[in-house]
């Protein structure tokens, strides 16, 4: 494309693909005709009408998330692969594009965060609150101590169905959400005790104490996880739920959507 080296200098020398996040139609067209690099727009929605596009069903504040979760879109759509080399443009200031720099695509970058946000029932706010909140559990835990959970999100009538009450439910009456402050204090409180806590698409806390009783015959987990995560694949296998586990021999975060492992991280690692 004629005047790009002059825009972009040595960042786009032997570069494999240009992804644009969330561009503006007339910085999209500078890049229309590029010759030999993959052009890929990511955004909450492909506003500019392209042939490749990931969508970013979060805004991300912090713009190395922004530009690691798309990364990671593309290579799970198939726009990259391990090796290649990645120009990114994205808005660090408002007004438009101004920031554009240079990523190396990795393997390593196969967290399942980007299959457990965008390919999710439940709304990607709400997978993020719930996420967020087991990260925090993970490195904190429970005054100074480890501690586990499971919080099943999404599909909340069947999984209400396929689940019985340990105790009292503090949330039956209640009509709180993830993501608020108080509510998220209260879900770590609650956390010491047995049971999976369900939340609905929307983020509603339907109930805490859930003991799942979803057949688990056939599901397959990795050797060394315990019942709560067999519980958890169970239970995404037989509903549209995503289940996240905190563990506490280990203190890993896992997911689990339609029976099978899709993501583990570290919380100190996050």
């Amino acid at each position: 494309m004629a005047g790009l080296s002059e825009l972009l200098g040595d960042l786009v020398a032997d570069a494999d693909a240009a992804f644009l996040f969330s561009p503006s139609g007339s910085y999209y067209d500078q890049f229309e005709d590029l010759d030999g690099v993959e052009l890929v727009v990511v955004g909450p929605e492909n506003s500019v009408g392209a042939d490749e596009f990931v969508e970013l069903p979060l805004e991300f504040e912090n713009v190395h998330e922004r530009i690691r979760f798309g990364i990671e879109g593309g290579m799970e759509q198939g726009y990259l692969e391990d090796g290649d080399v990645v120009v990114c443009a994205v808005s660090m200031f408002e007004g438009g594009t101004d920031t554009v720099t240079r990523a190396r695509a990795s393997d390593s970058m196969r967290s399942g965060v980007y299959d457990l946000f965008a390919n999710s029932r439940a709304d990607p706010g709400v997978i993020r609150d719930v996420f967020e909140v087991a990260i925090e559990l993970g490195k904190k835990g429970q005054k100074g101590k480890p501690v586990g959970a499971l919080f099943v999100v999404g599909d909340a009538g069947k999984v209400m169905n396929k689940s019985r009450p340990l105790s009292y439910n503090p949330f039956e009456k209640s009509h709180v959400h993830v993501g608020d402050p108080i509510v998220n204090v209260m879900l770590k409180e609650f956390s010491r005790l047995d049971g999976a806590f369900v939340i609905s698409d929307s983020g509603k806390i339907v109930s805490a104490y859930r003991y799942l009783e979803p057949s688990a015959e056939g599901v397959d987990i990795p050797k060394g996880l315990g019942a709560r995560h067999m519980a958890a694949g169970a239970v995404t296998r037989e509903t549209n739920a995503t289940a996240i586990v905190l563990s506490e021999s280990d203190g890993m975060v896992r997911a689990f959507k339609s029976g099978e492992l899709i993501l583990e991280l570290d919380p100190e690692e996050y």
